[in-house]
């Protein structure tokens, strides 16, 4: 293909304004399916988890034929835990289509996304989304697109911008707010005319710049990347440099492949601008240049932000260890770990002194939360520590912390609620602003510490009407103590059966976390105590037999509902001292110390 016919996009935007429908709707319209997937929805979100939560958690690229021009299109995450994603695939396009809801207008990672492709000087085509829902507001939502343009010092090329309409769940594109297009050719004719061709010399030596790593059981690693200068064949011999231009590894290419529609479809060559998949190389990874032998000097990559947020993964050490899972041994955590760590550029893995840990380090809780959720599918079993905040140091010492943008819509009546409950959280009110039906957008800037376990607090709170959102802002001088979240909790005297008459006497002490009949050993918490202090309980004890009332009879317990947590609310619970035990069937919290008389020893250590 003729690199003038060639526009390589991706589409950012806020999480779930639409980007994946979108993507569907293009598909459809170029005729790149097969028959059969007509039906699906979503189709890009192959992953197990992404269509559970409805997230896009890894970027995709599809290639779509369209009246003689090829399309690289790439949908990428919208929440800022995935950032890491979104600023490796800026680096192979030319061009982003900007997606913004008709409602909900320009939200934190809205200015996440449009913040890191104009850095990297992108010009943006907008298209609001969601133009067929009845509180659609378009011409105030372009307005916002256009001051956050100009806070984010966007040039006069990118402030520009052309804006169309649609509703990609209708199928539908307008030049105008007040009429429906039709079809989805609209949005490719303005690509071909304001993204640019991509730009490179197809003489040259061959330059790619591999930005998503994947595997293949049969074919090894999958790189792909975008072919900035000369051509690539299949069985080529090649090299891998590093950022520093040091050679990796040497080898041949022996599959060329790209994803057209859904399907892979192998290649025999390409040339400059085509974003392709190769294999046949086993050290290659992100950020690396493949390169022919001649070359010795690396393609630069897109510098990533830094973790802020740090939990540690370490061997299951708990009495019901290797019961429920196959993949027990730090071993097999550690080149998990790694593995994770060469695909995924925004987290980093570091071994720790204390026997059999490690402190896996990222953006965020939902991105930490994702990979133990994946472990834990995949047949591992981990004990997981209460999630840190990464601090830094600035001049003359000083303790530098993260701070967050944090924006929060919720209705009228719980806006003093939030207001006190992120004050308490030394979170800053920056404004607040009305929303349809009732409801306001606060604004807050909050450290990265006081947001922990924050989100479960906050919907409880507003009885699950609250939506929050978080970016990272900035690190800042640290605002001090915050203080702790919640009461005590209550931690089983020993193993055995939990028993239907003893959990209904402990009703009065608190909250429960488990059922009658379920497994249970010293030094697991089985729920939340109603004061302050942690508290020792029995939840195996039965009901003493006498002549007079027999054995067995709790048909007549009435139990409140244990109130489970799943893996987010566990890790944002548990305290410095305990831990979450992540198995494939089952979610635990734990002392760190399952003896009470190691518990002791330590709370002393500590208190001096």
């Amino acid at each position: 293909m003729n690199q003038e016919h060639i526009r390589n996009v991706a589409i950012i935007a806020h999480v779930d304004h639409g980007k994946t429908t979108l993507v569907d709707q293009l598909l459809h319209a170029s005729g790149s399916l097969q028959r059969g997937s007509q039906d699906q929805k979503r189709l890009l979100d192959s992953n197990e988890l992404e269509r559970e939560r409805g997230i896009t958690i890894l970027a995709k690229c599809t290639h779509i034929d369209w009246q003689g021009y090829a399309f690289t299109i790439v949908d990428t995450p919208g929440h800022s835990d995935f950032g890491g994603e979104v600023e490796r695939i800026l680096g192979m396009v030319d061009g982003v289509i900007l997606l913004v809801d008709a409602a909900e207008g320009t939200m934190p990672q809205t200015k996440f996304v449009l913040t890191k492709a104009l850095e990297k000087g992108l010009n943006p085509i907008v298209v609001v989304n969601k133009m067929d829902r009845p509180d659609s507001r378009a011409d105030e939502v372009v307005d916002e697109v256009f001051d956050l343009c100009v806070t984010l010092n966007a040039t006069e090329a990118q402030l520009d911008f052309p804006v169309l309409y649609a509703s990609a769940k209708q199928g539908w594109v307008s030049k105008s707010p007040t009429d429906e297009g039709e079809g989805m050719d609209l949005i490719f004719r303005t690509i071909v005319s304001q993204v640019p061709a991509p730009k490179g010399d197809p003489a040259a030596p061959l330059q790619m710049l591999v930005s998503i790593l994947d595997y293949d059981p049969y074919l090894g690693r999958i790189l792909t990347g975008r072919i900035y200068n000369g051509q690539v064949k299949e069985n080529m011999p090649v090299h891998v440099l590093n950022l520093q231009g040091k050679v990796l590894e040497q080898g041949r290419l022996t599959k060329l492949f790209i994803t057209r529609g859904l399907q892979p479809e192998a290649i025999s060559e390409a040339g400059v601008g085509s974003i392709i998949s190769v294999a046949g190389l086993s050290k290659a990874t992100v950020s690396n240049t493949i390169a022919q032998l001649e070359v010795l000097k690396a393609l630069p990559a897109i510098p990533v932000d830094p973790p802020t947020i740090a939990m540690t993964f370490s061997v299951n050490t708990s009495p019901l260890a290797g019961k429920e899972g196959s993949k027990l041994t730090s071993r097999l955590i550690y080149d998990r770990l790694m593995h994770e760590m060469e695909k995924n550029v925004s987290i980093q893995v570091r071994e720790l002194d204390q026997k059999e840990a490690f402190e896996v380090s990222g953006r965020g809780e939902l991105q930490l939360g994702i990979l133990i959720e994946t472990m834990r599918r995949e047949g591992f079993e981990l004990s997981i520590s209460r999630p840190r905040v990464l601090f830094k140091e600035g001049e003359n010492n000083q303790k530098l912390e993260p701070i967050e943008e944090v924006s929060i819509d919720v209705d009228e009546p719980f806006v003093g609620t939030v207001v006190e409950k992120m004050g308490a959280r030394k979170g800053e009110l920056l404004e607040m602003k009305p929303l349809e039906g009732n409801r306001l957008r606060l604004c807050f800037l909050c450290p990265s510490r006081g947001l922990i376990g924050f989100r479960s607090e906050l919907l409880s709170e507003t009885r699950g009407t609250a939506v929050i959102h978080r970016l990272f802002h900035a690190y800042a001088p640290h605002k001090g103590p915050i203080s702790s979240r919640r009461n005590g909790v209550l931690i089983s005297s020993t193993p055995g059966k939990s028993v239907a008459y003893a959990l209904w006497n402990l009703e009065e002490r608190g909250i429960m976390f488990v059922d009658p009949g379920e497994e249970l050993y010293e030094g697991m918490v089985i729920g939340e105590h109603n004061r302050e202090n942690d508290l020792i309980v029995n939840p195996i004890k039965g009901k003493k037999l006498s002549n007079v009332r027999a054995a067995g009879k709790d048909e007549g317990i009435r139990l409140t509902p244990p109130q489970r947590k799943n893996l987010e609310q566990a890790l944002s619970y548990i305290d410095d001292d305990e831990l979450v035990e992540v198995t494939p069937t089952q979610i635990r919290l734990r002392k760190r110390h399952l003896n009470p008389h190691d518990r002791k020893k330590e709370s002393r250590i500590l208190g001096g």
